[in-house]
C-alpha cells in the first residue's frame, strides 16, 4: 500500500511541476501597461515563442492613434505601417531554469531600431523587458504593470 502511495504522489508531483512550468511561461501573456502610462501591449504566445503588439499608446492628443505610422523604420517599405497593432516584441522563449524569457527582439518605433530582448516578471509582479545590443549591460529596461 505504501509503495502505491509513493507512486501516486510521484505522479501527482510530476503533473503539478509540468503544469507549473506551463503556467510559468504563459504568465507573461496578457495586457501590460508601461510604468509611464503611455503604452499598452498585448503579450501572447505564438507556437513556442512569445510576442507583443501595441494595443494602445498616448502621444499627441490632436492626432488619433490610428494615424501614427512607423516613420523611423530603416526599411522604407515599412514606414507606412500603423503603430497600432504592430508587433514590437518577437521570438521570446521561456527558460524555466531562469524563470525568464530570452533570445527575442524588441522594436523601438521611436528610433527605428531592433534590439535583442529578454524579459522577466519581478517579485512585485512587474514585467521587465530589456532591450540590448549584444550584451545585456548595453541596454535599457522598460517596466510594465499588468493592465485590466
Amino acid at each position: 500500500m505504501f509503495k502505491y502511495l509513493i507512486i501516486l504522489f510521484g505522479l501527482v508531483l510530476h503533473m503539478q511541476v509540468g503544469s507549473a512550468q506551463q503556467q510559468g511561461g504563459d504568465r507573461i501573456c496578457g495586457k501590460w501597461m508601461a510604468a509611464e502610462n503611455n503604452l499598452t501591449v498585448l503579450v501572447y504566445k505564438s507556437g513556442d515563442h512569445f510576442k507583443a503588439k501595441i494595443i494602445w499608446f498616448k502621444d499627441d492628443p490632436g492626432k488619433p492613434m490610428d494615424e501614427w505610422r512607423d516613420a523611423h523604420n530603416p526599411d522604407a517599405s515599412l514606414r507606412s505601417r500603423k503603430l497600432l497593432g504592430m508587433e514590437v516584441l518577437n521570438d521570446l522563449k521561456y527558460d524555466a531554469g531562469d524563470d525568464a524569457w530570452n533570445d527575442g527582439t524588441v522594436y523601438d518605433a521611436q528610433h527605428g531600431h531592433t534590439w535583442d530582448a529578454s524579459a522577466y516578471i519581478d517579485k512585485k509582479g512587474l514585467l521587465r523587458v530589456r532591450g540590448y545590443w549584444h550584451l545585456k549591460i548595453f541596454g535599457r529596461t522598460m517596466t510594465f504593470k499588468r493592465a485590466s
